[in-house]
This record gives structure tokens, sequence and C-alpha cells, in this order.
């Protein structure tokens, strides 16, 4: 069958069209390459350049390639920048959404895999790990943005001939085994991506925002899960829905949690010195500990990591960025 992937061009995107290639299938990706890079596609997959949101472009996208599957990674993802700009965040991710859904209800699509994110939890106070039951209190419009995309969903679902699959990301971290893909978008924000850069002078420093959170080193506590994992998750989501599965939400993550000083400290540990470290002031939208339970991704999918080890997500991380810079020029 023919699948679409919006945000082929992305990091977790291109990590996606990979393992679905390397599977057999035939892929399709749409991407405004925004912040995602035309090279990062593998050649296999046909590449059309375009919003996820452009009604009419994607129902031709769906009709003319007889499109069946949709694997939904666009949109914007910076928790900050979504609490000084939420307008963007709901018009990239939620309006944008709600239609390429309403292209792919019309387009005869059979299956949707949404992108979401654990952001939609927010404050979890009291909680050790969150479960998919969790109640979902978002503290930053980008986990609304996601969350309403959820409802969204739901509620389409139940009126049309569409099964969906959500997963809620934890913190995606790593690159390709292999070296194909990474984190290549220049103003990430991710804090292992960061650190490697310190760690290759590439920045002078890393920042670590808030060193007096309720944890037990007063840094932010995460749940830092390897991309290969991540999208390898998406293709078992895949296989059980294309067999008969219901619809359903899956939290994306170890149940291991790691603070940012302990990243730091695998960093250190795997680069063999130490690198440059400030603090400043918490940033808004972030929450102090977000860890997954992941007993239900892995008894509906059978879901078992092979890249669940702190040293190896942030040794892969640190190979890719030294790809990056040997291959500026090529970008």
């Amino acid at each position: 069958m023919s699948i679409l992937v919006t945000g082929g061009a992305g990091y977790i995107g291109s990590h996606m069209v990979l393992k679905l290639l390397d599977s057999g299938e035939k892929v399709y990706v749409l991407d405004n390459l925004e912040t995602g890079f035309e090279w990062a596609i593998d050649k296999q997959a046909k590449f059309i350049q375009g919003n996820a949101g452009d009604y009419p472009l994607v129902k031709k996208i769906f009709s003319d390639y007889g499109i069946r599957d949709v694997l939904h990674f666009s949109g914007s993802v910076v928790v900050p920048e979504s609490v000084a700009n939420p307008l963007k965040y709901y018009s990239n991710n939620t309006e944008a959404s709600r239609s390429l859904i309403e292209a792919a209800v019309s387009g005869g699509v059979e299956n949707f895999i949404f992108s979401s994110t654990a952001a939609v939890y927010g404050e979890t106070e009291g909680v050790t790990k969150i479960s998919e039951e969790s109640q979902l209190n978002p503290a930053s419009p980008y986990g609304t943005s996601k969350m309403m995309t959820e409802y969204m969903l739901r509620d389409i679902a139940k009126a049309h001939n569409l099964k969906y699959g959500i997963l809620r990301y934890f913190n995606v971290a790593g690159a390709d085994p292999l070296g194909r893909t990474g984190q290549s978008t220049v103003d990430a924000t991710h804090l292992i991506k960061l650190a490697c850069q310190a760690a290759l002078g590439i920045r002078p420093e890393l920042i670590v925002f808030g060193s007096d959170y309720p944890t037990r080193d007063g840094t932010c506590i995460r749940d830092y899960i390897h991309v290969t994992d991540l999208v390898e998750s998406h293709l078992l989501l895949l296989n059980y829905l294309r067999n008969g599965g219901q619809s359903t939400i899956l939290n994306c993550g170890y149940g291991q949690g790691y603070s940012v000083m302990e990243v730091i400290d695998a960093l250190q540990v795997v680069l063999g010195e130490r690198i440059n470290v400030s603090f400043a002031k918490r940033r808004a939208g972030d929450t102090p500990e977000l860890v997954a339970n992941p007993d239900k991704i892995q008894k509906i999918l059978n879901w078992k990591p092979k890249h669940d080890e702190l040293h190896e997500i942030v040794r892969s991380a640190l190979a890719w960025e030294k790809r990056l810079l040997t291959t500026t020029k090529k970008i």
C-alpha cells in the first residue's frame, strides 16, 4: 500500500521514511522544508514539497497515488516558542492537522498515525510514571495544540471509516545507527543535540534552564527515547491497525527518567572530557518531570526497545553532529 509521511524531511520523519523503505513500503513524503532538508529524504521515496494543511494539494496526493495510510509528523515543536507565539502553533499544528484529516476522510485513507507528545500531560505532581489514562493538562500551547488534534481524531473516527493511532512521544534523541540521518535543524532545542554541539565547540556552552526543580538534583527529568526505537513503534502500530487493531493511544518512552545533569554526565563519559555548562532561570512551559509508563505499548504492540541505553543514545547523537561538521557545505 502507498503511505504518505508528512514532515518526512525532518528529524523523526526522515528516520521513519528509512524504516518504511527498509520494510518494503511505497513511500510518499510531503514537507514544506521549513525545518527539514530535502537531502534527508531517501531517493527511493517520492518527494512533494508543500504544506500538510494545503487541502487541495493533499487531496490530489491521496487521489493520484492511492494513499491508504498517513503518518503525520509535520508541525512546530518548540515549547518556549509556543508560549511566545501560540497562534503559530494553533495554525501549524491544529489547523493544518484538521485540514489533513479532512482530506484523509475524503480520500478514503484507512489508517492515520499521529505524532503527539507527552506535553499533553503537563504537570503530573505525585505521579511517578504517566499512563495513557493520566489527566491531560498541557502547560504550553504546543501541548494544547497536540491535544486538540488528538480530540479531533477521536471524534472524526467515530463519524467516519478512519482508524487512528496516537503516539505520545517522550524525549526523542539520538540518530540512525547507520549514520544516514539525524537531528539537523539549525535552531533545534533538544538537550542532547545542544550538549553535543557544546562538546564539539559549535556553541560556547550548554545552558541549563532551571536548577531549582523539585527533582533529585534540581534539573528537569525526562524519559529519553532513541529515535530508531521510536520509528519502530510506528511501524508496529501501522501493522497493528492494518491487521484489524482498533484505534488506540500509546505512550512512547522507556519508563526510565534522567535529569539534565545526568545526561550531561553521560555525554562527558562518552566524550572523555568536560563541557562548559552555565545555568539560567526556568523556561516557560517546562514541567519538572515526564516519565512514561510503557506497559500499554509493550502489551499491545509487543514493542521491545533495542537502543534504550543513555550512553548509546548520546553516542549516536554525537556521531551525527560530527558528521554534520564535515558535510556542512553539502547541506
